[in-house]
């Protein structure tokens, strides 16, 4: 990881969708309500999701779909952004386009996953555009997305470790031949199939040695904060913004403002 990166300097606590807390409701993900918050209440890090209208718009939305979160329905990749943006989040909120989510968070680090192959080109360009490159990290759990999105960048900008960077890392056999691409691993605390553990004290040991910093999400009670720190990971993911900046403050991890 570049030593000037924000994630090599202390703890990321990364505020998953905008998080909640205070005025701002669960159902208001990904709004810029919801990231202006997680700025009210100290937060240096966000985290969003990317899909592509249609006709190029990048928006900050985490499904495919309109219909779960929205007032409005329809895949966002069959739509023009003249009808997604009409769509209201929580019945009140429009959603934003990345550029926007920049322009309100400057000053912290945003963390991307990219939904779609069709936000690949747009993401380079949105990026371009707000000169961005060096406050962002970008991930996938398509591998050749990733690939097709550090070719494009040529490794200005920070990515995670991909799904089989991350199984290499957790194969005591395997792990110590080779190092992943990535600064980040970004992962569950257990495996999504087959839900065996992956966050142990020995694969946060690994990724250490590989030069990585590990996050883990989405981490909202109290005691898993706590368990997973005393593992030594390097960020939490989560929706409750109180919860972890409290648990950070108790330990002298927190490196955010104040309300």
């Amino acid at each position: 990881m570049p030593s000037n990166h924000p994630y090599a300097d202390g703890f990321a606590a990364i505020a998953h969708r905008g998080g909640y807390g205070g005025g701002v409701p669960p159902a208001l993900e990904n709004t810029i309500a919801a990231f202006d918050n997680a700025r009210d209440y100290g937060f240096r890090y966000l985290e969003t999701d990317v899909h592509a209208t249609s006709d190029g718009v990048l928006v900050a939305f985490h499904d495919d779909i309109l219909d779960r979160v929205t007032d409005t329905r329809g895949a966002i990749g069959a739509l023009p952004w003249a009808s997604v943006r009409r769509a209201r989040i929580g019945g009140s909120e429009p959603i934003p386009t990345l550029g926007e989510v920049l322009e309100s968070a400057s000053g912290c680090v945003v963390n991307i996953d990219l939904k779609s192959d069709a936000a690949v080109a747009p993401l380079v360009a949105t990026l371009d555009a707000h000169r961005a490159h060096a406050r962002v990290c970008v991930g996938s759990f398509d591998t050749r997305r990733l690939h097709r999105f550090r070719l494009l960048t040529g490794g200005q900008v920070a990515t995670s470790v991909t799904t089989l960077g991350v199984a290499t890392l957790a194969s005591p056999g395997v792990r110590r031949a080779c190092t992943p691409d990535g600064v980040a691993v970004q992962v569950p605390v257990r495996t999504p199939r087959g839900n065996l553990p992956l966050v142990t004290r020995g694969f946060v040991r690994a990724s250490h040695r590989a030069g990585k910093v590990v996050h883990v999400w989405t981490i909202n009670e109290a005691s898993e904060m706590e368990r997973l720190i005393d593992l030594g990971v390097d960020g939490l993911v989560s929706d409750d913004l109180a919860t972890l900046r409290g648990v950070l403050r108790a330990r002298g991890l927190w490196e955010g403002g104040d309300e």
